[in-house]
């Protein structure tokens, strides 16, 4: 199997479907093949496969969903496209690095570039769900870039990590001893996580602030592997039933 194999393109809530068929034929072109839609306004449709021209196959096999978490479910890496700054920022790759990182990790495990919305991107709840944000640099003068044109950037990188890699004479090595945490494993544990601290009375659902963004952050720089989660979903299991047997001696206490 092909390591382009492991990569997914990933394009949330698309509005054109013209910039569906760009994006299926800029995955072609660089030797990719799996492209994810979540949740598309228009498609099926005639201008996808128009703008697509012979990467019919691409459209053909693309994968529809609901929803980010769908997509992006088995991935041990998914990387956002992210335009601007943001007000808790993110471990930050650029196009360059994100081809190479991709590339690293797609031979042991599935990967996902994740592109937004037309008009807006993606949300800060969407870029919370990734490992690392990728930052196209464009003219500031004008620096709205094309949906389609940001999938052939990102996928022309992971084409030029693939011939880097291709010479090398040792083939890529995994970062650890054991896989990364997948993405929905990751989900789970996050919202373990929020309802242990919210029995620990440290969390309040109703004034959030910034916290479970910033601990979502500080696992994402871990990166954490399957052991090390299980490990930890442990841990607040271990915490819940202590919290909550000290809850019942205080209630037979008061009673």
């Amino acid at each position: 199997m092909s390591y382009f194999d492991s990569v997914r393109i990933v394009l949330v809530n698309s509005t054109h479907p013209g910039n569906i068929g760009g994006a299926a034929r800029a995955i072609k072109n660089m030797g990719l093949s799996r492209l994810y839609l979540v949740a598309p306004r228009d498609f099926p449709a005639d201008r996808a496969v128009w703008r697509a021209a012979n990467a019919v196959d691409v459209l053909d096999n693309a994968i529809v969903v609901e929803n980010l978490d769908e997509a992006i479910a088995g991935c041990g890496l998914v990387v956002g496209t992210s335009a601007r700054g943001r007000r808790i920022p993110w471990p930050l790759l650029n196009p360059r690095e994100c081809g190479e990182r991709v590339w690293l990790e797609a031979a042991h495990h599935d990967v996902a570039i994740v592109f937004g919305r037309e008009d807006r991107g993606l949300t800060n709840e969407e870029l919370q769900k990734c490992n690392y944000h990728v930052h196209i640099p464009s003219n500031p003068e004008y620096s709205s870039l094309n949906l389609a044109a940001a999938v052939q950037v990102l996928c022309y990188e992971v084409r030029m990590a693939s011939l880097s890699a291709a010479q090398s004479e040792s083939p890529p090595l995994p970062d650890w001893d054991l896989p990364p945490a997948r993405a929905e494993d990751l989900e789970l544990y996050f919202q373990h996580l929020e309802q242990a601290l919210v029995d620990l009375g440290f969390h309040d659902r109703e004034n959030p602030r910034q916290t479970m963004t910033r601990l979502r952050r500080l696992y994402g720089r871990i990166r954490m592997d399957e052991m090390e989660l299980s490990i930890l979903r442990g841990v607040l299991t271990s915490i819940q039933n202590a919290v909550h047997r000290m809850q019942r001696v205080l209630q037979k206490k008061t009673d």
